[in-house]
């Protein structure tokens, strides 16, 4: 993570005074010019950095050089680093300032616990980019100058128009009255109101954004992790979702949870394996994630699931079948 290394680039400095960048470079397992573009950042942070030229110059940091916060013990600093090693802020368009404020909390530490926390991003590693079995999570990435432009608006309490695609459908201009910013395995998503009633909006899914001047119409206070609980509950109880009661073994189990929107009911059955009645967000899906599940899972209702798994897997026979 860049931030880790911009924290590791000034302890370097602070630490052992003027560096070339070839050395830096060494010291970081980085090219000369990463580490160009990372003086380039601290610089931009306000960290006083220049560099001395000739035969012997290097880079380094101004004589007496301390951040302005103070009163962080050294267990206080620690989780504010582990929080910042999280994706949110690169998925609210805060990475930039994540990298300087990440800064300060370090140099805030006591200079005997300074080695601790450059030792964090070796010791901690929070949300990998890829699970156990080597499957990579999707981040979504979007303009910062859009989630800027939507977290403004939040914070400040102001109307925001926004170009929003809904799923199939052309994009179109929305005015509505931000709630707050929510932030799920690496997707963000806006909680807003639009005359009157409650509506969610994927940030991937906004192409452009615009803070308005009137003040939205909104409670002064929020409990977020309340209202996006009652979204939750919405998205899995409208639209076209389907119920479906599925046997499956038991090893399996998480799997079929864990694709599924809510898990109705659940018994065993007297050979162990185990009986679920779940929802899922419509056909589609419930045939796809039974389909993964191979015949460590079948599904006993509706009819139409069985008969639409058994052709699909005619279909796989057949082209599977060996050749004259």
């Amino acid at each position: 993570m860049r931030a880790n290394r911009l924290v590791s680039l000034v302890l370097l400095l602070r630490q052992r005074g003027r560096l070339s960048a070839a050395t830096l470079a060494r010291e970081l397992e980085v090219s000369t010019r990463t580490v160009l573009r990372d003086i380039e950042a601290l610089s931009a942070a306000g960290v006083p950095v220049y560099a001395e030229r000739g035969r012997y110059g290097g880079f380094t940091l101004l004589p007496g050089f301390q951040t302005q916060l103070t009163g962080l013990n050294h267990d206080e600093a620690l989780a504010l680093l582990v929080a910042g090693s999280r994706r949110g802020a690169q998925v609210f368009g805060l990475g930039s300032a994540l990298a300087s404020a990440m800064l300060k909390v370090v140099d805030a530490l006591p200079e005997s616990h300074r080695d601790t926390a450059a030792g964090v991003a070796e010791r901690l590693l929070i949300d990998p980019e890829t699970d156990l079995l080597s499957r990579r999570l999707v981040t979504e990435e979007v303009p910062d100058t859009i989630v800027g432009e939507v977290r403004r608006a939040v914070l400040a309490g102001h109307k925001l128009r926004i170009r929003y695609a809904a799923t199939g459908q052309t994009p179109q201009w929305r005015t509505v009255d931000p709630i707050g910013l929510v932030t799920v395995r690496d997707q963000g998503y806006l909680l807003a109101t639009r005359s009157g009633a409650d509506r969610t909006y994927r940030l991937s899914r906004v192409s452009a954004a615009e803070e308005l001047p009137e003040p939205a119409q909104r409670a002064d206070r929020v409990d977020l992790d309340r209202a996006w609980q009652e979204r939750s509950v919405q998205f899995r109880t409208g639209g076209d979702q389907v119920t479906v009661l599925v046997r499956v073994d038991p090893a399996r189990r998480e799997d079929l949870v864990g694709s599924a929107l809510a898990v109705l009911a659940e018994e065993a059955d007297p050979d162990g394996r185990l009986r679920l009645e779940v929802t899922f967000q419509d056909e589609r899906h419930a045939e796809w994630a039974l389909w993964q599940l191979a015949t460590h899972a079948e599904a006993l209702a509706p009819q139409w699931l069985r008969t639409s798994l058994r052709n699909r897997a005619a279909v796989m026979a057949t082209c599977y079948e060996a050749s004259s």
